[in-house]
Protein backbone atom coordinates (compact mmCIF):
# COMPACT_ATOMS: atom_id res chain seq x y z
CA UNK A 1 0.00 0.00 0.00
CA UNK A 2 1.36 3.71 -0.84
CA UNK A 3 2.43 5.48 2.20
CA UNK A 4 1.51 8.63 0.92
CA UNK A 5 -1.78 10.43 1.45
CA UNK A 6 -3.65 12.64 -1.09
CA UNK A 7 -5.64 14.80 1.03
CA UNK A 8 -7.89 17.64 -0.33
CA UNK A 9 -10.66 18.80 0.40
CA UNK A 10 -23.03 20.16 -7.49
CA UNK A 11 -25.81 22.16 -7.71
CA UNK A 12 -26.86 20.64 -11.59
CA UNK A 13 -24.36 19.63 -13.90
CA UNK A 14 -21.74 16.90 -13.05
CA UNK A 15 -18.51 16.85 -15.83
CA UNK A 16 -19.12 14.38 -17.91
CA UNK A 17 -17.92 11.20 -16.02
CA UNK A 18 -19.67 12.07 -13.26
CA UNK A 19 -22.83 12.61 -14.90
CA UNK A 20 -22.68 10.14 -16.84
CA UNK A 21 -22.54 7.77 -13.58
CA UNK A 22 -25.26 9.62 -12.05
CA UNK A 23 -27.23 9.66 -15.30
CA UNK A 24 -26.61 5.77 -15.01
CA UNK A 25 -27.27 5.59 -11.07
CA UNK A 26 -30.60 7.25 -11.14
CA UNK A 27 -31.78 6.43 -14.25
CA UNK A 28 -31.54 9.71 -16.24
CA UNK A 29 -31.94 11.64 -13.38
CA UNK A 30 -30.14 15.10 -13.27
CA UNK A 31 -27.70 14.57 -9.93
CA UNK A 32 -27.37 18.08 -7.66
CA UNK A 33 -26.09 18.59 -3.84
CA UNK A 34 -28.17 21.98 -3.28
CA UNK A 35 -26.20 25.07 -2.37
CA UNK A 36 -28.92 27.58 -2.72
CA UNK A 37 -27.50 30.44 -0.59
CA UNK A 38 -23.72 30.64 -1.54
CA UNK A 39 -22.51 28.43 -4.39
CA UNK A 40 -19.23 27.55 -3.25
CA UNK A 41 -17.26 24.50 -3.71
CA UNK A 42 -14.49 23.18 -1.32
CA UNK A 43 -11.30 23.16 -3.67
CA UNK A 44 -9.35 19.66 -3.56
CA UNK A 45 -6.04 20.17 -2.31
CA UNK A 46 -2.97 18.06 -1.37
CA UNK A 47 -2.34 19.56 2.24
CA UNK A 48 -5.11 20.51 4.57
CA UNK A 49 -5.79 24.03 4.33
CA UNK A 50 -4.88 26.87 7.38
CA UNK A 51 -6.42 25.51 10.82
CA UNK A 52 -9.69 27.63 11.40
CA UNK A 53 -9.21 28.24 15.58
CA UNK A 54 -12.39 27.42 17.19
CA UNK A 55 -12.25 28.02 20.95
CA UNK A 56 -13.30 25.31 23.14
CA UNK A 57 -12.95 23.26 20.38
CA UNK A 58 -10.92 19.51 20.59
CA UNK A 59 -10.57 18.90 16.42
CA UNK A 60 -8.01 15.90 17.17
CA UNK A 61 -10.12 14.27 19.82
CA UNK A 62 -13.17 14.39 17.33
CA UNK A 63 -10.92 12.94 14.84
CA UNK A 64 -9.73 10.63 16.77
CA UNK A 65 -13.31 8.81 17.14
CA UNK A 66 -15.54 6.90 14.90
CA UNK A 67 -17.96 10.04 13.41
CA UNK A 68 -21.14 8.09 14.11
CA UNK A 69 -24.40 10.12 13.24
CA UNK A 70 -25.09 11.00 16.23
CA UNK A 71 -22.03 12.45 16.91
CA UNK A 72 -21.58 14.74 13.83
CA UNK A 73 -22.54 17.38 16.64
CA UNK A 74 -19.36 17.42 17.87
CA UNK A 75 -17.81 19.17 15.04
CA UNK A 76 -16.87 22.66 14.77
CA UNK A 77 -19.64 24.82 13.37
CA UNK A 78 -19.13 25.63 9.71
CA UNK A 79 -15.84 24.06 9.28
CA UNK A 80 -16.12 21.60 6.66
CA UNK A 81 -14.39 18.25 6.34
CA UNK A 82 -12.33 17.34 3.63
CA UNK A 83 -11.34 14.15 0.92
CA UNK A 84 -8.86 12.81 0.33
CA UNK A 85 -7.28 11.46 -2.74
CA UNK A 86 -6.22 8.27 -1.95
CA UNK A 87 -8.51 6.33 -4.59
CA UNK A 88 -5.31 7.43 -6.88
CA UNK A 89 -3.00 4.85 -5.37
CA UNK A 90 -5.47 1.85 -5.45
CA UNK A 91 -4.54 -0.73 -7.54
CA UNK A 92 -5.76 -0.18 -11.10
CA UNK A 93 -6.82 3.15 -10.39
CA UNK A 94 -5.98 6.84 -12.14
CA UNK A 95 -7.05 9.86 -11.68
CA UNK A 96 -8.65 11.29 -14.29
CA UNK A 97 -9.61 15.41 -13.21
CA UNK A 98 -9.29 17.21 -10.42
CA UNK A 99 -11.65 20.18 -9.26
CA UNK A 100 -13.59 20.27 -12.10
CA UNK A 101 -16.83 21.75 -11.10
CA UNK A 102 -15.49 20.78 -7.68
CA UNK A 103 -15.79 17.26 -8.31
CA UNK A 104 -12.28 14.46 -7.93
CA UNK A 105 -12.65 11.58 -11.09
CA UNK A 106 -11.52 8.43 -10.75
CA UNK A 107 -10.82 5.56 -13.81
CA UNK A 108 -10.47 2.12 -13.02
CA UNK A 109 -8.78 0.03 -15.85
CA UNK A 110 -12.07 -2.61 -15.79
CA UNK A 111 -14.05 0.68 -16.83
CA UNK A 112 -15.27 0.84 -13.21
CA UNK A 113 -15.67 5.26 -12.49
CA UNK A 114 -15.72 6.81 -9.53
CA UNK A 115 -16.91 10.43 -8.52
CA UNK A 116 -16.27 12.18 -5.34
CA UNK A 117 -17.03 15.62 -4.14
CA UNK A 118 -17.08 17.86 -0.46
CA UNK A 119 -19.63 20.62 -0.66
CA UNK A 120 -19.98 23.58 1.57
CA UNK A 121 -23.00 26.04 2.73
CA UNK A 122 -24.97 23.02 3.04
CA UNK A 123 -27.35 24.29 5.28
CA UNK A 124 -30.46 23.37 3.45
CA UNK A 125 -30.12 20.29 4.19
CA UNK A 126 -29.27 20.11 8.00
CA UNK A 127 -32.64 18.35 9.68
CA UNK A 128 -32.60 16.57 13.60
CA UNK A 129 -29.63 14.99 12.92
CA UNK A 130 -27.31 13.52 10.33
CA UNK A 131 -28.86 10.61 9.34
CA UNK A 132 -32.29 12.58 8.92
CA UNK A 133 -29.75 14.94 6.90
CA UNK A 134 -27.99 12.43 4.81
CA UNK A 135 -31.68 10.79 3.58
CA UNK A 136 -32.92 14.18 3.16
CA UNK A 137 -29.78 14.86 0.29
CA UNK A 138 -31.34 11.38 -1.44
CA UNK A 139 -34.37 12.63 -1.38
CA UNK A 140 -33.37 15.84 -3.24
CA UNK A 141 -31.31 14.16 -5.57
CA UNK A 142 -34.74 11.87 -6.49
CA UNK A 143 -37.22 12.05 -4.80
CA UNK A 144 -38.67 8.36 -5.24
CA UNK A 145 -35.57 7.79 -3.01
CA UNK A 146 -37.10 6.72 0.79
CA UNK A 147 -34.88 6.46 3.78
CA UNK A 148 -35.96 2.64 3.50
CA UNK A 149 -34.14 2.19 0.63
CA UNK A 150 -30.52 3.63 1.79
CA UNK A 151 -28.48 1.46 4.19
CA UNK A 152 -25.57 2.00 6.53
CA UNK A 153 -22.37 2.08 5.61
CA UNK A 154 -18.99 3.72 6.48
CA UNK A 155 -15.39 4.80 5.15
CA UNK A 156 -12.55 5.82 6.47
CA UNK A 157 -12.23 9.54 9.35
CA UNK A 158 -8.66 10.12 8.86
CA UNK A 159 -6.15 8.07 10.23
CA UNK A 160 -2.81 6.74 8.69
CA UNK A 161 -3.34 4.89 5.42
CA UNK A 162 -2.41 0.96 5.92
CA UNK A 163 -3.80 1.25 9.63
CA UNK A 164 -6.83 0.24 11.52
CA UNK A 165 -8.15 3.63 12.44
CA UNK A 166 -11.64 5.68 13.15
CA UNK A 167 -14.71 5.36 10.78
CA UNK A 168 -17.36 7.70 9.54
CA UNK A 169 -20.84 6.41 8.73
CA UNK A 170 -22.22 7.15 5.85
CA UNK A 171 -25.95 6.18 3.98
CA UNK A 172 -25.59 4.13 0.73
CA UNK A 173 -27.82 3.36 -2.38
CA UNK A 174 -27.12 0.57 -4.59
CA UNK A 175 -29.12 -0.02 -7.84
CA UNK A 176 -28.79 -1.40 -11.24
CA UNK A 177 -28.16 0.90 -13.94
CA UNK A 178 -29.10 1.22 -17.49
CA UNK A 179 -27.94 -0.70 -20.07
CA UNK A 180 -28.78 -4.04 -18.34
CA UNK A 181 -26.04 -5.62 -16.20
CA UNK A 182 -24.35 -2.37 -15.52
CA UNK A 183 -24.21 -0.91 -11.82
CA UNK A 184 -23.70 1.80 -9.46
CA UNK A 185 -23.79 3.06 -5.75
CA UNK A 186 -23.94 6.67 -4.18
CA UNK A 187 -21.96 6.97 -0.61
CA UNK A 188 -22.59 9.90 0.64
CA UNK A 189 -22.92 11.79 4.44
CA UNK A 190 -24.27 15.39 5.48
CA UNK A 191 -22.24 16.38 8.61
CA UNK A 192 -25.32 19.25 9.47
CA UNK A 193 -23.03 20.70 12.12
CA UNK A 194 -20.32 21.72 10.25
CA UNK A 195 -22.56 22.98 7.17
CA UNK A 196 -20.92 20.69 4.47
CA UNK A 197 -21.62 16.85 2.75
CA UNK A 198 -19.57 14.37 0.94
CA UNK A 199 -20.64 12.51 -2.06
CA UNK A 200 -19.08 9.95 -3.45
CA UNK A 201 -20.59 8.16 -6.66
CA UNK A 202 -19.27 4.45 -8.26
CA UNK A 203 -20.68 3.14 -11.71
CA UNK A 204 -19.10 -0.35 -13.43
CA UNK A 205 -19.80 -2.61 -15.97
CA UNK A 206 -21.27 -5.22 -13.72
CA UNK A 207 -22.27 -6.44 -10.71
CA UNK A 208 -18.77 -7.64 -9.53
CA UNK A 209 -16.90 -5.09 -10.43
CA UNK A 210 -18.48 -2.72 -8.43
CA UNK A 211 -18.25 -4.78 -5.39
CA UNK A 212 -14.45 -4.82 -6.13
CA UNK A 213 -14.76 -0.92 -6.31
CA UNK A 214 -16.85 -0.14 -3.41
CA UNK A 215 -14.20 -2.02 -1.76
CA UNK A 216 -11.24 -0.34 -2.95
CA UNK A 217 -13.09 3.21 -2.04
CA UNK A 218 -13.87 2.00 1.39
CA UNK A 219 -10.05 1.24 1.69
CA UNK A 220 -8.33 3.86 0.29
CA UNK A 221 -10.68 7.41 0.17
CA UNK A 222 -10.36 9.02 3.52
CA UNK A 223 -12.87 11.63 4.74
CA UNK A 224 -10.82 14.28 5.99
CA UNK A 225 -11.85 15.51 9.49
CA UNK A 226 -11.77 19.31 10.11
CA UNK A 227 -8.89 21.10 11.55
CA UNK A 228 -9.58 23.33 14.37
Amino acid sequence: MAARTRSGMRRRGLPAVAAAAAVAFLGGCSVGIPDPAVPDTQPATRQLATPTITPGHDAAAVAARNMTFSAGTALARGVPVGLSEGLADAPKWRQTGNNAGGTTLYLKSDGCQAAAKVRVNQWPLAKGDDQESTAGLFAYLDPTILPKYLKRAALRWGGEPGKPGPMVDVLVLERAARPAGKAAVVLARVFGTAGSSVYVSVSCPSAPALAAARADVERWLTVVPPPN
